[in-house]
């Protein structure tokens, strides 16, 4: 037998099949498996009247990870047949497992995520180690696939349609306690040891098993979606599910296909209804997309792939957040759940301590969902000190200010923490638009200085944009990268320019939508095309969340300092449409009014004043140059950033545009957009843009060079 899977029968006639893939950290379902589960099959086929049953376990950290990324991100159209054939091959050997006539368990003694939970559905008895690293669930959705192991066909008929739907279409994934009382598995286990004799005195117990599927009668939980009820939930998921993915994501849409066709015929036609849909997914390229930018470029990045090196890890005990509005207050909590010492100081001791309670509230709210317990809850908001004295600062070894966006404040206030801190304190800002070569001025030693700019809420945004400034030293760079992932953060490492890269890009994206209102595009339908296009929010939405008011701060504070520099500042159309916004009082969603209304009782709305002031007949353009134009204009200001040097990875650059500005993540990221679009015809529709919307949309010249190479990004 191969080393993938050690075949080991005990005195007690039980077959242990131990997963242990050669030369991987995790056993996944590559052809090693493959070639290794067959032999099993067959070898148990041979045997059965002589073996009492089987356990299948894992001698990895893990169970099993699934799918192997590095084969399905190869297939491509060409090979759909053969891969559909290979998808009915592995099914089979699972299929034959349920079916030996001999009680199989599944020993689950780590993570069994995807493909390794799919093996775990073909056991007739699932017993789990009780452990926080043990997580199960089917995430392929995130990666734009389906469970194409039987997922979809054996959760249905597990749990009902009904319940069995979260898992298959969010890739929710659970914890142990949680399987267990939602029907997942059946028993939990202490340990090893533990779980390996459960499995044993079930399968010495239970000698004749059958599935629940194929017991005869057996009906699917909850009925079938030809039942009213079902019927009637199903009739408006299709368009609840629209809603969501606008089109542009197609995993959700056929795996809903996929269940509710499967839930309508028998078990093994099901599996192919499910391998069809499977086979379209992987040979298409937004799983590609996918793939490779959230799981080949997402573990480089974690891995460190832009951390200096030569610099041993550095844990950070003692943090200082300088401001207690929304963004020092979630940036305190996230340290403080990190299990990091916190000081939040601000001028005002009652708006720290007001902090510090937001903080609380956002415990309280994990204690009620569960995901934390009451004890946790008051260890971590014990290690938030609300302050307003300098002297608390003494022995921090990293300080981050978030005050308001004025360099004069935020010179003062990070000159007087750095002096209590003492010079080994590492400075950070976590300003978005202000240069930090310029900002690190304010302390002796600006090798000491970085910028650490987090998204709003700090607590759900993944992302955090490391910037080096032109004194930022490697040793510092490396403190900030350590931090970021203590906290569990996503770091991408940039260098430093006005608005680093993702404030850069994100405002071309907003100054795009502003800029069609003023040539009489209707409101609406550029709010409706940012959203068919993949983006989160529409353009004029994101704006009143930003504030036209702080956007004309920031433009003037812009023009003033390339003024100083002897530079003449562009003006871009979208600033006389914000000019009279604030004209008429309308300053955004913090201020009661923007380009929507903020009716106190009832939903916002765009405000009826723009179809009057702004709307006209000959602005209409066609929708797909609305979705072009606010996709190309980031997809341009991201290559731009990459000629400067601004960003100096194509990972960074996919997985900050995505995660830090929420770009249309079906493309993979702003340069995987241009990728899987074709340089040659990226730039032919850039060209035509330019012709019809404004020079900025011309190719820059390392897109150019690119196209002629044959290169990518």
């Amino acid at each position: 037998m191969t080393d993938a899977i050690r075949y080991e029968t005990g005195p007690d006639r039980i077959v242990v099949l131990t997963l242990d893939m050669p030369g991987q950290s995790a056993n996944t379902m590559n052809a090693m498996y493959r070639e290794a589960m067959a032999a099993c099959v067959a070898r148990l086929a041979v045997e059965k009247d002589s073996i009492a049953g089987v356990i299948i376990t894992s001698a990895k950290q893990t169970f099993f990870a699934g799918g192997d990324l590095n084969e399905l991100i190869q297939v491509g159209p060409s090979q759909a047949k053969a891969f559909y054939e290979t998808v009915l091959g592995l099914k089979a050997q699972l299929r034959a497992l349920e079916t030996l006539g001999k009680p199989v368990v599944a020993a689950i003694n780590g993570a069994a995520l995807g493909g390794g939970w799919e093996i775990c559905l073909a056991c007739h008895h699932r017993v789990a180690l009780d452990h926080p690293s043990v997580l199960i669930g089917l995430p392929e959705v995130t990666l734009g696939l389906l469970p194409g192991g039987g997922g979809v066909v054996r959760m249905v008929r597990l749990l009902g349609l009904e319940k069995a739907l979260p898992y298959l279409l969010e890739g929710k994934r659970i914890r142990p306690q949680q399987a267990l009382q939602a029907g997942l598995i059946d028993e939990l286990a202490a340990d090893r040891d533990d779980l390996l004799t459960k499995a044993r005195a079930w399968i010495l117990a239970n000698p004749s098993v059958v599935q629940p599927w194929d017991t005869k009668g057996y009906r699917i939980p909850g009925g079938t979606p030809s039942d009213p009820a079902v019927a009637q939930t199903l009739a408006i998921a299709p368009s609840i599910l629209r809603s969501k993915t606008q089109g542009c994501l197609p995993a959700p849409e056929k795996i809903l296909c996929a269940a509710v066709e499967g839930a309508q015929v028998t078990f093994d036609a099901a599996h192919l209804i499910e391998s069809r849909y499977f086979t379209e997914l992987v040979t298409g390229q937004v799983a590609k997309n996918l793939i490779g930018t959230f799981w080949f470029q997402l573990n480089e990045i974690k891995a460190g792939g832009s951390r200096p090196h030569g610099f041993a890890p550095f844990l950070t005990r003692k943090v200082a957040v300088l401001g207690a509005g929304m963004m020092g207050a979630g940036i305190a909590h996230v340290s403080a759940a990190a299990g990091i010492d916190v000081v939040l100081k601000d001028i005002d001791l009652a708006a720290a301590q007001k902090a510090k309670a937001r903080c609380a509230a956002l415990l309280d709210k994990q204690v009620a969902h569960g995901q934390l317990t009451a004890a946790q809850r008051d260890a971590t908001l014990a290690r938030i000190h609300p302050t307003d004295g300098e002297a608390d600062l003494a022995g921090c070894e990293l300080i981050i200010e978030a005050v308001y966006e004025d360099r004069a404040l935020k010179a003062n206030v990070t000159a007087a923490a750095q002096a209590v801190a003492g010079p080994d304190a590492v400075i950070a800002s976590n300003t978005s638009t202000l240069p930090i070569t310029g900002l690190a001025k304010a302390i002796p030693d600006e090798s000491k200085f970085i910028g650490l700019h987090f998204f709003s809420p700090v607590e759900k945004m993944p992302l955090v944009e490391i910037i080096r400034g032109a004194g930022t030293s490697d040793e510092t760079l490396a403190r900030g990268f350590d931090f970021v992932r203590q906290i569990d953060k996503t770091p991408i490492v940039v260098n430093d320019s006005r608005g680093f890269f993702t404030s850069r890009v994100f405002g071309t994206f907003i100054h795009e939508g502003i800029a069609m209102l003023g040539e009489g595009v209707s409101a609406p339908m550029i709010e409706t095309e940012a959203k068919k296009a993949g983006m989160p929010v529409g353009p004029l939405a994101v704006s009143d969340e930003v504030s036209l008011s702080l956007m004309s701060h920031i433009r003037k504070q812009t023009a003033q300092d390339l003024q100083a520099q002897g530079k003449m500042p562009t003006e871009h159309p979208a600033f006389a449409v914000i000019d009279l916004l604030l004209e008429y009082k309308r300053p955004g969603k913090a201020g009661g009014a923007g380009f929507y209304e903020y009716p106190a009782q009832g939903q916002k709305h765009l405000w009826p004043g723009l179809k009057a002031r702004f709307e006209n007949a000959a602005g209409q353009i066609p929708a797909q140059d609305i979705r072009d134009r606010l996709l190309f204009i980031q997809a341009l200001e991201t290559v731009r950033c990459v000629e400067e040097g601004v960003v100096t990875s194509t990972a960074d650059a996919n997985i900050g545009s995505v995660l830090g500005i929420g770009f249309a993540s079906w493309t993979g990221g702003a340069l995987q957009f241009i990728n899987q679009y074709g340089l040659p015809a990226f730039i032919a529709r850039c060209q035509y843009l330019a012709e019809q919307y404004g020079e900025r949309f011309s190719p820059p010249a390392l897109l150019l060079e690119k196209a002629a190479r044959h290169a990518r990004f």
